[in-house]
């Protein structure tokens, strides 16, 4: 015989069930859902990318090939320096030149040709970069508006791609869309101004280098710390000029100065900022000096402070200064001196002035970019006629470099490019 279940038996037993369930009794647990604990997800492993463009057989008459593929991609070991290779981009003519966007998504690239199109312009190659691999996807690729682009950057606003045309004699600004591809020139502006003589008359003894001056040869174009200064090196005119950018329209409009005057024949080439912005570090290739000089942050007035050589007083010799880097520090210059085949190292003063204390070997030929790898523990210079990179371990206290001993071969290198990602 059945007798009722009361409300309060009911409850009771309800709760007995619970607290069985709870610890561990028995029958009162589902086995399907008990089991060891799964082991937490792998940490992601930091590794440094490292991009290498130069010179492929595809190039501008008159010198401009190599022996370059493409963009080679490499995985550096950040005790030793040492580059792995990964992969390389080969569907890309003559990227002698690259720059990697802020958040390390997109990577720019030129192409120092003169045959992209019917005007005969260079040409700008953008890409994404997987963050896991370092592989590049290509997003597209439009005009550099200029025969033979020697160089770009980014501008500080993340929104515009700087370039400057070398024999085209004048600079573009592309603007960055919101996918990181490029659109069509927003402006391009062509430098005009006297013929100057092949060689400048403060020459090393025994220089025979030569640089062209037959016209207007932008080299370099960058915006200053701030972002509110666009300055352009014209290696043909000898001078520095000076814009601000409109970052809503995409337009340069000249300073207060739009340019200033450099030595004649000089052939200014690079230029670095120290961290505060007012003081400009200016490469000259074909005398080999180096341009101390204050910038004005407010107005992008330019006035000398010193000029200084990039070689030791004895030099004697043809050579031609290509590169200039500032260490992470501020209190360290680094140029690379190619015919020299040398680097010099520059400490800086308390008012900006540099004193070479060191001229090192590069241990190969004709050695144009210079780039430290993110951490900055390492100087990796790339040498064109020797087909490889060699790199330096830096001592960030003294800024004395030593060389690793370390050879990458590469089909005529003349840029790098360095990203930090993780796996």
């Amino acid at each position: 015989m059945s007798h009722p279940v009361s409300r309060r038996s009911f409850a009771v037993g309800l709760v007995a069930g619970v607290a069985a369930a709870g610890t561990g009794v028995a029958g009162a647990a589902d086995p399907e859902k008990t089991g060891p604990t799964p082991p937490p997800p792998p940490k992601p492993v930091s590794r440094t990318i490292c991009f290498v463009g130069g010179y492929t057989k595809h190039g501008p008459p008159g010198g401009g090939s190599g022996n370059g593929q493409g963009i080679s991609v490499f995985d550096m070991d950040r005790d030793t320096g040492v580059l792995t290779p990964i992969t390389t981009f080969t569907d890309i003519a003559s990227p002698s030149f690259l720059a990697i966007s802020k958040n390390q998504r997109f990577l720019y690239a030129l192409s120092e040709i003169d045959d992209f199109n019917k005007e005969g312009d260079g040409s700008v190659t953008a890409f994404a970069i997987d963050p896991k691999t370092g592989s590049l996807s290509k997003l597209n690729v439009v005009s550099s508006k200029g025969a033979v682009p020697a160089h770009l950057s980014i501008h500080h606003s993340g929104r515009y791609v700087l370039v400057a045309n070398y024999m085209g004699g004048c600079v573009a600004v592309l603007p960055i869309r919101s996918d990181g591809s490029l659109g069509e020139a927003s402006d391009v502006v062509h430098n005009t101004g006297p013929r100057q003589p092949e060689r400048a008359s403060d020459n090393p003894q025994g220089n025979f280098a030569v640089s062209d001056h037959s016209g207007s040869h932008p080299h370099m174009i960058h915006s200053d710390p701030s972002g509110k200064f666009v300055l352009v090196d014209d290696a043909g005119l000898d001078r520095v000029y000076v814009w601000t950018l409109n970052i809503d329209t995409g337009k340069l409009i000249p300073a207060k100065t739009p340019y200033y005057d450099m030595e004649p024949g000089s052939a200014p080439r690079h230029f670095q900022f120290n961290h505060s912005g007012r003081i400009l570090y200016n490469l000259c290739e074909q005398d080999s000096k180096v341009v101390v000089s204050n910038f004005d942050p407010a107005t992008g007035a330019i006035s000398d402070i010193q000029t200084v050589s990039t070689v030791t007083s004895h030099f004697r010799g043809s050579t031609l200064a290509a590169e200039i880097l500032i260490s992470a520090s501020g209190k360290f210059v680094y140029v690379s001196n190619r015919l020299g085949d040398s680097l010099a190292v520059f400490a800086i003063g308390a008012d900006g002035t540099l004193t070479l204390q060191d001229e090192v070997w590069m241990h190969a030929d004709y050695g144009r970019a210079l780039m430290f790898d993110p951490s900055g523990a390492f100087l990796f210079c790339a040498n064109q006629r020797s087909d490889a990179v060699t790199s330096f371990k830096v001592d960030k206290k003294t800024g004395e470099i030593a060389f690793t001993n370390n050879f990458t071969p590469v089909g005529s290198p003349t840029t790098f490019a360095f990203m930090n990602t993780q796996v």
